[in-house]
């Protein structure tokens, strides 16, 4: 049953099931994330709860809701509101539409006219987000504009400046650059949204009129699967790698039966287009840092030279890896993720062949398999429209992500020539930066402490502003790390921030980066953080441990530092660091820069 939630989904069949699926998800023995959303409705979004909740569920998250009555979204934050103030949302979503502008122009409208309506409009909603991040400091989701489906002035109602949907373009506009300025502020575009499904499957008069919903009812899954990906995506809950085939996925044919000049890639014909429109798409994700991996049934040989193709798109130092073997997939998959040192869940695989589809399904329910049917015409649109690779901010580390995998794949090889591990961490030359946080790196934090699983020690989730509270505060010590050693720059890999309580700090969060595990920055960034704990006569710290399916990699970190076990609170482990007047450094491996 679970299988109908996969994307692409059926909306119809979603909507009976709904229920279902959300007592059967709720019987999964899975850790969730607790979140608390308020919806603040422009219009009627009951129904928009119950899907989103579901998608939420499949998520690995516990949601709570806090509903406004009808079109009182201005209301609930504007004033004083004791119910919501108890509920302390995590996350806002402002469900407004086209019906929600106050004033639109008219035929007697001036061009000076209209400009005072987009600015008075703007006003409002500036105030809205403003007060709803200072009252609550929560993450903020606002919809755009949907245009409505019928035009007064036809074509010319988007040109002149007396149409509705030019004041709708001017207001969206405004919104995205409203974005930009706000970190907390994330924007559903809601504008493309029902333009793919269609004006007249996105709207329905009689569901509006007699219900006030603003979006149809067989819209209502789409909404809220898209808003379940922004959600996703600031809480760094998508994908992390796409896993590609390569004969008739990656090209058209067969290229160790037809060879590298025969396999369809380029302009010459519609498939060849279709095929380098999808490598030309995939580079892209690349570029903006997911991973990229080749994962196919063939001669390695062979499949390499299908890049070697003048009109490939992407090339071999394009994947961080490349399995073209005779080893079933499932195999090659686990190796991938293996060598990434990321889990499967973090994989999407996509492969033109359905049998392949349904066995990695079988075999590696973790694995997101895209559901691409077998035509090239419908991989692109399938794989952007799953918004398994969503994104709320572009990082210019996030970027290097493959040049780091294959440095760490020469570190690896490096090794090999030790004997003595110590000797080896030595002849890397490794220099950290070790520095409270900076405003610079406060949206790169934020995305590590929410995406990072394995070393991980209390696996709290933070939003921007709280990542912002913890600089500002004088209650707590914050910490970031970076890494460059001899074969590259690791970028900000690790952060640690800990509450100061009298004379004790309680690490809050402990995390760093997979990719630097086994080379001691965690001693390095200890060390800095006993440092600033002596500089404010803190005597104690203590450390907090809440196991999970995957970070045991750290559950003797404690007791590794030389922290005393205390007691047990649930499944959270509380340990003691009585810090010593002569505390020696553990760290002799890394320099720490000044």
């Amino acid at each position: 049953m679970l299988h109908s939630l996969k994307f692409p989904f059926s909306a119809d069949t979603f909507i009976t099931q709904r229920r279902r699926l959300k007592k059967k998800l709720l019987t999964l023995n899975v850790k969730r994330h607790p979140i608390r959303v308020a919806i603040l409705g422009g219009s009627t979004t009951s129904e928009i709860k119950h899907v989103l909740e579901v998608f939420l569920l499949i998520e690995g998250f516990l949601p709570e809701f806090y509903e406004s009555d009808y079109n009182q979204f201005y209301e609930d934050i504007m004033f004083d509101n004791a119910a919501l103030a108890d509920f302390k949302p995590n996350l806002i979503y402002f469900h407004t539409s086209y019906v929600n502008i106050t004033t639109y122009p008219t035929l007697d409208s001036s061009h000076e006219e209209v400009e005072s309506i987009c600015q008075r409009e703007m006003i409002k909603f500036n105030n809205l987000w403003s007060k709803a991040y200072d009252e609550y400091g929560a993450i903020i989701i606002q919809n755009n504009f949907d245009l409505p489906i019928v035009r007064e002035l036809g074509n010319l109602d988007s040109v002149t400046h007396k149409g509705k949907s030019y004041l709708i373009q001017r207001l969206n506009l405004e919104f995205s650059i409203a974005a930009q300025n706000n970190k907390y502020l994330h924007i559903q575009d809601i504008n493309y949204l029902s333009a793919r499904i269609g004006l007249d499957k996105w709207w329905d008069p009689a569901f509006f009129y007699s219900y006030k919903y603003a979006v149809s009812y067989a819209a209502i899954p789409h909404l809220a699967y898209n808003l379940s990906r922004i959600i996703c995506a600031v809480y760094s809950k998508t994908k992390k790698c796409l896993v590609v085939d390569l004969d008739n996925t990656m090209w058209g044919g067969v290229i160790g039966d037809e060879g590298v000049n025969n396999i369809k890639i380029g302009v010459d014909t519609a498939q060849s287009e279709a095929y380098t429109a999808l490598q030309s798409y995939i580079l892209q994700l690349k570029k903006r840092g997911i991973t990229i991996a080749v994962c196919s049934k063939n001669d390695e040989k062979n499949a390499k030279e299908g890049f070697l193709h003048p009109d490939s798109i992407l090339k071999i130092d394009d994947f961080a890896v490349f399995k073209a073997n005779w080893q079933t997939k499932s195999e090659n998959l686990l190796d991938i993720a293996n060598e990434l040192n990321i889990g499967l869940d973090s994989l999407v695989f996509l492969d033109d062949s359905s049998r392949e589809r349904e066995i990695i399904r079988q075999q590696l329910p973790e694995v997101s398999v895209l559901e691409v049917g077998e035509g090239i015409e419908n991989f692109l649109s399938i794989l952007d429209q799953s918004g398994f690779f969503e994104v709320t901010s572009l990082q210019s580390e996030d970027a290097k992500r493959t040049q780091y995998y294959k440095e760490n794949f020469k570190r690896e090889k490096f090794e090999r020539n030790f004997e003595d591990y110590s000797v080896y961490l030595d002849s890397l030359k490794m220099i950290a930066e070790i520095q409270p946080f900076i405003p610079a790196y406060f949206e790169r934090i934020t995305q590590l402490i929410n995406k990072t699983n394995q070393f991980n020690l209390t696996t709290k989730r933070s939003t921007y502003s709280d990542v912002v509270h913890y600089h500002e505060s004088k209650h707590f010590i914050d910490l970031y790390g970076r890494l460059k050693d001899k074969f590259g720059d690791n970028g900000l890999i690790s952060v640690i921030v800990g509450e100061l309580k009298s004379q004790e700090s309680h690490i809050v969060l402990w995390l760093m980066s997979c990719r630097v595990f086994k080379r001691d920055f965690e001693l390095a960034i200890f060390d800095k953080f006993v440092a600033e704990c002596q500089s404010r006569k803190i005597k104690r710290i203590i450390g907090y441990y809440s196991p999970t399916e995957k970070n045991n990699i750290v559950e003797n970190l404690y007791s590794d530092l030389g922290f005393k076990f205390s007691h047990t609170v649930e499944d959270t482990t509380v340990w003691v660091f009585v810090i010593p007047d002569d505390y020696q450094l553990k760290n002799i491996n890394i320099k720490v820069s000044l």
